[in-house]
């Protein structure tokens, strides 16, 4: 599961990313691009993709007791 969230996550993050410099015009050739409102949509997105990697990279430190 850990592995899964962790994928998850980075690809919300990248698709985040993209859709972010879409809206600023950094990547051209869609209709997102050069438009603000997918500038926070993407940013938004990247927050989120970034929440998931964390928690599936924390969700393995689990402490074992005897």
């Amino acid at each position: 599961m850990r592995i899964i969230l962790v994928v998850l996550g980075v690809l919300v993050a990248l698709a985040g990313a993209v859709w972010a410099l879409q809206g600023a015009g950094f990547i051209l050739g869609s209709f997102m691009s050069n438009d603000p409102t997918w500038i926070w949509i993407g940013a938004v997105t990247a927050l989120v993709g970034l929440g998931i990697l964390a928690f599936g990279i924390r969700s393995h430190r689990t402490t074992k007791h005897a």
